[in-house]
């Protein structure tokens, strides 16, 4: 099982082509910074999704792990079971409330079952949302 993507996002939404074709995915808002609603201290919450494709020779069973981290310190976490299809893919939708005493950056270290590990930050920056 493989990460295909790892996005922080506003809004998603789902359809099919077709009845019984393929699931078309309509991400909104992507974005890798956000403006602080106050000045720090604060704590954000953002959406993230993770893209998935399971090999067609695979088990399709794992487990998703997104540990959130600040200059190596781990500050959040969020871990899930995945099932997908052998030769299908499959989101997983992640959300942590990430505290901030500063303006900076944390970053998402995704991964499957301890694998290779996608890396996506996220950077609170002044002004207001």
């Amino acid at each position: 099982m493989d990460i295909v993507a790892a996005l922080f996002f506003e809004d998603l939404d789902t359809n099919q082509v077709f009845a019984g074709g393929p699931t078309k995915i309509d991400l909104k808002g992507v974005h890798f910074s956000a403006a602080a609603p106050q000045e720090p201290p604060v704590t954000m919450a953002p959406h993230m999704v993770v893209l998935v494709r399971e090999d067609p020779e695979g088990k399709g069973t794992g487990a998703l792990e997104v540990r959130f981290l600040r200059d190596g310190e781990q500050i959040a976490r969020n871990a899930q079971p995945l099932q997908v299809e052998p030769g299908k893919f499959a989101y997983r939708l992640v959300r942590a409330e990430l505290p901030f005493d500063s303006y900076g950056t944390v970053e998402a270290h995704c991964s499957i079952d301890g694998g290779h590990t996608t890396v996506v930050p996220y950077t609170l920056v002044p002004g207001t949302a």
